[in-house]
């Protein structure tokens, strides 16, 4: 394994997840959780062995001392990690129900709106093998400009740039604007990483998934990864990508599943995970794509075990035993 750390950027937040499965207006005690889904990546990869460098920015009120704390404790190197004295931590409350939006954020001003362009030197990123972000911080300035500044600093740098728009209209003014910056964050990414939901919503056209991912490749990704949630997930690459062209699936596992809050975020570490030793050819393991979708779904099944985005994120060696098994 490399011993050079790959960087997540994006929001560090507290979900506030209910102990019944109702409406927000109906529930009357929450579970306060660590989150955020490039929170999420972040952990998920220190648990799996490499432990990356993250950009984040929370307050300096309780909840950003609990989650600053919270990374600390998970081995999150602090050079990144912002603490904001003007600004409050974002808060999430996580909807049990299955009707109405899955997230209702408290963000207005929060600190993870606040990013700054430059916070990220490019001597970090010229040593940095694999750079992730979310869309999240792309739907507020000035977090929006430092994050695509970030990207395109990346790719300059010959980083494999991976992106989760991690859609949230709620977040965002209206679909037109959603489609059109994430767009602007595609266009310097390797690996995208979306449901065929988000694709569509984002303005691909196609009802089979393989004609939605080369439709996105048209945009400069050499690497398109689609979760599917229970039905597991598809990918497609083309020639550019260090692995090769490759068409690959996986249907998922079967799990007691408990939360699956976080569960793509936690695939997307274990996909991160996999393709960066697929591109380094340091375990036998992981030779093809489809091995990177397994594994990487391995880890989503694993994390959907307990309540809370973080807190059954597995590390590597319970990954290779559930596989073994």
């Amino acid at each position: 394994m490399t011993d050079t750390p790959p960087l997540v950027a994006g929001e560090t937040l507290i979900d506030f997840v209910p102990e019944t499965p109702e409406p927000l207006a109906d529930v009357e005690s929450f579970d306060r959780r660590a989150g955020g889904a490039p929170a999420n990546v972040a952990v998920g990869l220190a648990r799996l062995g490499r432990p990356p460098h993250f950009w984040t920015r929370v307050g300096t009120d309780p909840f950003g001392d609990f989650l600053a704390t919270r990374l600390a404790e998970e081995g999150i190197p602090e050079r990144f990690v912002e603490r904001d004295a003007e600004a409050a931590t974002t808060l999430a409350f996580v909807s049990g129900a299955e009707e109405g939006p899955r997230f209702s954020f408290y963000r207005d001003g929060t600190a993870d709106t606040r990013f700054e362009d430059g916070t990220v030197p490019d001597d970090t990123l010229e040593s940095t093998p694999w750079v992730h972000a979310g869309g999240v911080t792309l739907a507020d300035e000035p977090a929006r400009s430092a994050t695509l500044d970030l990207l395109d600093r990346a790719a300059d740098a010959d980083c494999t740039v991976s992106f989760d728009p991690n859609v949230r209209p709620e977040l965002w003014a209206n679909e037109a604007e959603l489609a059109t910056i994430c767009g602007w964050a595609i266009e310097e990414t390797d690996v995208l990483i979306a449901t065929p939901e988000e694709l569509r919503t984002l303005g691909y056209e196609g009802e089979d998934p393989a004609a939605l991912a080369t439709a996105v490749t048209t945009d400069g990704p050499h690497a398109v990864v689609m979760t599917m949630g229970e039905a597991g997930a598809k990918a497609l690459s083309t020639d550019a990508a260090p692995w090769g062209q490759a068409t690959a699936s996986h249907g998922g596992y079967e799990v007691d599943d408990v939360d699956d809050t976080g569960a793509g975020d936690a695939f997307s570490a274990g996909l991160i995970d996999a393709l960066a030793r697929a591109a380094a050819r340091e375990d036998p393991s992981v030779a093809s794509l489809e091995d990177a979708l397994a594994f990487a779904n391995a880890v989503a099944a694993m994390s959907t075990t307990e309540r809370g985005a973080m807190e059954a994120l597995p590390r590597k060696r319970d990954v290779e035993a559930f596989l073994e098994s």
